[in-house]
């Protein structure tokens, strides 16, 4: 079973960028989709972006397309979702998730703690 541990969030102004990270434990990284989901005040856990086990296939929600992008390294264990031209509507939690690949929640059964991610307009 992987371990998903996120970092990388904080204040930042709206236009500007983040990179979230999120280091996996464990020796099954590599056969795993991974995603990147989010979840503001008061609202449910949203899908942001996907990819796939290899790297070869990405998704995004269409509300991020175009600002921000996926990427894994399997030799570090590591997926990143770099957030360019960040708004105030993308302030959330943001998980990062382990599964099968999809853009649902249902698709991914391992999750990370969590990290806030503030945009001030």
């Amino acid at each position: 079973q992987v371990q998903l541990v996120e970092s990388g969030g904080g204040l930042v102004q709206a236009g500007g960028s983040l990179r979230l990270s999120c280091a996996a434990s464990g020796r099954t990284f590599s056969s795993y989709a991974m995603g990147w989901f989010r979840q503001a005040p008061g609202k449910g856990r949203v899908f942001v972006a996907s990819i796939s086990w290899s790297g070869g296939s990405t998704y995004y929600a269409d509300s991020v397309k175009g600002r921000f992008t996926i990427s894994r390294d399997n030799a570090k264990n590591t997926v990143y979702l770099q957030m360019n031209n960040l708004k105030p509507e993308d302030t959330a939690v943001y998980y990062c998730a382990a599964g099968e690949a999809g853009t649902t929640a249902l698709a991914f059964d391992v999750w990370g703690q969590g990290t806030q991610v503030t945009v001030s307009s």
